[in-house]
This record gives structure tokens, C-alpha cells and sequence, in this order.
């Protein structure tokens, strides 16, 4: 770490951006590990010394106030170690996050919105920097897919736990009848790839299209053709960027999605269970949701693969969800 704030110290050290951004990047995950323990190993004595004035004192409030920061300390504790399951190579960085609406027309697109907001809410919890990527609107309501690119400490490691299918069961908004609907969404999450590390002939196997874009940004985003389509022939995957106003921003971009696509692709090949996550969008419907949420006849949110409930549905909507995440952490190391 000290390395690292030496270099940004060099004088020069902002006349290359893209390098100079990486070494922040690099320095703030550095201190996303370090900070926490030095923070405890602070508090730790600071208990010390509040415990040792409380007794001598014999104040049952100056006790009261060191259980209670006894207590906060032990679940910080609980958190840090829970950091340390997120020991993949790519736990620690920045992450591309998808949402994709299921089978059933508005309904699925209005719910991957509902989703959407959800997950806008928890970035903010979190504090990590959001840029969407890629939005394709439903027809009536919704979105029928949305990318954002989530930068921050730990972004892929505890986002990676929210892979796969949720499913909503409410009274449907949009049937005239009242009845109960079903939908699906599928959440899909790629690591942003520092190098890239997938061998691609971008001049033989990927064809690029260049479009202007249909997406919500001021007069100057449909002006200029420079939203990037990226098929990588090979494998018929398909990337798109239309966030930037800038083609060359997009296609830097799109090349960063569809290496990241790539290299989750070969992963899942050697994976079983991964490859079924990343099967067809067919697969998007009952039977294959990591989590339920539950809007009538009762109010329940239930992670299919912890089997956690809680009956605060209009929390979990607001972003509350971290709970789910650290459950499966420990679920999931329990299994490996």
C-alpha cells in the first residue's frame, strides 16, 4: 500500500489517466482490507480502556455502554471474517451486473425493474459507484435487460451470491381482473477483467456494428452513431455498449464486457453447476429460482438456497439484502 501511494506521489503520475486510475483503484482495494482490521484492532483497545473505567468506577451505565460496544464490535468482527470468504480472484474487484426479464411479456419486464431498483438501493447501502451500460425498455413497462458496471471493494465477490433466478408472486398491476402472477428474472454477474485474460482476434472473430442509440440521454446521444455492437462469431455472443457519447469509449467498453463473457464462458464449461446458470434464458421459469419473493397471498422473501426467509418484503425491495448475501457465503463455503 505504501508503494502504491509513493507512486501517486511521483510527479507526472496523472498524465497517463488510465494508468493513474488503475493505481487508485488498486490502492482504495488495498485499503478495503487493511482499514477494517486496523479500525478493530483500535476498537479493540478502546474497550479495553471503557471496560477498565466502568469496573472502577462501578457505573452499571458505564457497563451498559461497553456491552454495547462489545456487541457492535463482535458483529464488525462477524463481517471481516465473512471477507475472507471472498478469496476468489476475483472477489475483490469490480463487476458487470445484468438483470434479464423471463417469459411473460410486461409482467417479467416490470419485474427485473422492480429488481433493478432493489439493487440501485443496496449499491447506494454500499456506497459503489454505478454506470449503466446497456438498457433495453419493455414494450408497456420495465426493462427487458439492463447492464451496469458496479465498481467498489468486493463488488463481484458478494454480488456473484445474486446469480440466478428470482421469482415474484403478486397480485398483477397490469390484469384488469386482479388475479395472481408468476414472474421471472434472471441476474447474471461478470468480473471486470484487469487484463484480459482470453486470447480474442478482435479483427477475425468479432464483427463490430456501429448504431446510434435508442437509449435516454439528451439530444446529442441520437445525433452521432456511435453506440458499439460487438458480435464475437466464434461463439454468436453478442455485447453492446450505448452509454457513452464517445464510439471509442463504447468500444473500449463493449471489448471489456465481451472479454469478461468469454472468460465466464470457459469457466463455465468446467463447471457444471455454472453451466447451468449460463444456459439458454429458457431456463429463466419455476424450478430453477435461488430466491422467491412472495407478495400475496402472504409477504415472505425466501432464498431457496439457504432457506432464510424473511417476512420483510418491503425492505428486501428497498435494498435490504445483505443478509441473503452473507448466509450464502457461509452456505457456500460450508458445501466447498
Amino acid at each position: 500500500m505504501a508503494a502504491l501511494e509513493q507512486t501517486m506521489s511521483v510527479p507526472g503520475f496523472w498524465d497517463n489517466p488510465e494508468a493513474a486510475h488503475s493505481v487508485v483503484a488498486q490502492l482504495k482495494a488495498a485499503k478495503a482490507v487493511v482499514a477494517p482490521v486496523t479500525d478493530l484492532l483500535s476498537r479493540v483497545e478502546d474497550l479495553h480502556t471503557l471496560h477498565e473505567l466502568a469496573v472502577e468506577a462501578d457505573s452499571a451505565e458505564d457497563l451498559q455502554e461497553a456491552a454495547e460496544e462489545a456487541t457492535a464490535l463482535l458483529a464488525d468482527l462477524a463481517r471481516l471474517e465473512l471477507r475472507t470468504l471472498l478469496s476468489g480472484p476475483h472477489d475483490g474487484g469490480n463487476c458487470y451486473f445484468s438483470i434479464h426479464a423471463g417469459a411473460g411479456g410486461t409482467e417479467s419486464c416490470d419485474w427485473a425493474a422492480m429488481l433493478l431498483r432493489q439493487y440501485l438501493r443496496y449499491f447506494e447501502r454500499n456506497d459503489y459507484k454505478v454506470e449503466e451500460v446497456d438498457r433495453t425498455d419493455g414494450e408497456e413497462a420495465g426493462v427487458r435487460s439492463v447492464t451496469v458496471h458496479v465498481t467498489g471493494p468486493y463488488a463481484y465477490g458478494y454480488l456473484s451470491c445474486e446469480r440466478g433466478v428470482h421469482r415474484l408472486v403478486r397480485i398483477s398491476p397490469f390484469d384488469s381482473q386482479g388475479r395472481r402472477h408468476t414472474s421471472f428474472a434472471a441476474i447474471d454477474v461478470l468480473p471486470e477483467l484487469a487484463d484480459i485474460e482470453i486470447d480474442i482476434d478482435w479483427d477475425k472473430d468479432v464483427r463490430e456494428d456501429v448504431f446510434h442509440a435508442s437509449s435516454a440521454g439528451g439530444q446529442n446521444v441520437n445525433k452521432v452513431a456511435s453506440a458499439i455492437r460487438l458480435t464475437h462469431l466464434p461463439t454468436n455472443i453478442v455485447v453492446q455498449c450505448q452509454n457513452e457519447r464517445s464510439q471509442h469509449k463504447n468500444r473500449a467498453e463493449g471489448r471489456k464486457v465481451l472479454a469478461a463473457k468469454l472468460y465466464q464462458r470457459e469457466q463455465a464449461q468446467r463447471d457444471a453447476e455454472l453451466a447451468k446458470l449460463y444456459g439458454q434464458k429458457g431456463e429463466i421459469a419455476f424450478g430453477n429460482q435461488i430466491r422467491s419473493y412472495v407478495l400475496y397471498p402472504y409477504q415472505l422473501v425466501r432464498d431457496e438456497r439457504t432457506e432464510l426467509k424473511s417476512p420483510h418484503t418491503d425492505k428486501v425491495l428497498d435494498g435490504d439484502i445483505q443478509e441473503f448475501i452473507d448466509v450464502f457465503l457461509r452456505h457456500r463455503a460450508g458445501r466447498k
